[in-house]
């Protein structure tokens, strides 16, 4: 994707935090706990909103509220702008976690170009889980997270070593089915969440990939939503916000060298004034 001019990446800011507005107002509507997570929770405490070159917002939310969300949200949000995705049996969208995309705008990612899905702007809700006490429970968290992560993804994983990228080409060699590869994710997915975050210490996430899935945070850093000033708004962010961030990314308040400072999601088509559909055929689904 090409630098976006400062006109195109405020779009696409507003764009987000207006479906951040209307997801955050459907929880509260609902009871349903959800925080902003990453770039967006360190936005809020070091610039009072976007980070400035950042592109998009996440939300976490404790797995009990997750599911409870996404199912609310296909009842009641039918005839909403923001379409939700989430992989299912006969559904896949190559993400560990559902998704809200607006149907008005256009934003194709390289990894999805071959799914006929909602090429929308996306917004990410990760889900946080328990994370076990004892270390064998842990590991055994950790292996049906990499079983759920590879057969709910169903991509060979790329960034993790050739070891790791051969093992996954192997594993979906070996099933192609995609009948029995859900079957096999929904397995792991019930294995790995098993552990409730009331009756752990901690809490992980292990819907962000390899990297983030290693994280222990203290229960109590997320045990509600504080809400802070976020651009024209206000947004929820955990009540422990400074432990998690600084697990999760070190000293969060030191602003990065000049060179990083730039949106680090890669699209491979972007048009924020016209539905994704006006695309098809062209940049995405092309067989």
């Amino acid at each position: 994707m090409e630098i976006l001019s400062e006109q195109e990446l405020k779009k696409l800011q507003k764009i987000s935090i207006d479906m951040a507005k209307c997801f955050a107002d459907f929880c509260r509507k609902h009871g349903l706990t959800c925080y902003l997570c990453g770039g967006g929770c360190i936005g809020t405490i070091r610039h009072g909103g976007m980070i400035p070159w950042d592109d998009d917002l996440d939300f976490f939310m404790p797995r009990d509220d997750y599911e409870k969300a996404w199912r609310l949200w296909k009842k009641e949000m039918k005839d909403s702008r923001y379409v939700l995705e989430k992989s299912d049996a006969s559904h896949v969208d190559h993400n560990l976690f559902f998704t809200l995309r607006d149907k008005e705008t256009t934003l194709i990612k390289p990894y999805q170009k071959d799914l006929d899905i909602t090429h929308g702007v996306a917004l990410d809700v990760l889900p946080l889980d328990g994370y076990p006490d004892k270390k064998w429970q842990r590991r055994l968290q950790c292996f049906w997270a990499l079983i759920y992560s590879l057969y709910c993804a169903q991509l060979v994983p790329v960034n993790h070593g050739k070891k790791v990228e051969m093992l996954g080409k192997i594993a979906l060699a070996v099933v192609p089915s995609r009948k029995i590869r859900y079957c096999i994710w929904r397995m792991a997915e019930k294995k790995m969440t098993k552990y409730k975050i009331k009756e752990c210490k901690g809490i992980t996430e292990l819907c962000s990939g390899p990297g983030y899935m290693k994280n222990w945070y203290p229960r109590e850093a997320f045990a509600k939503a504080v809400y802070r000033p976020f651009e024209d708004t206000q947004m929820p962010i955990p009540v422990g916000y400074d432990d998690y961030l600084k697990i999760a990314f070190g000293d969060y308040m030191q602003m990065p060298p000049e060179e990083k400072r730039v949106g680090h999601h890669e699209a491979l088509f972007m048009d924020l004034d016209n539905s994704y559909v006006k695309y098809r055929g062209k940049y995405y689904a092309q067989n």
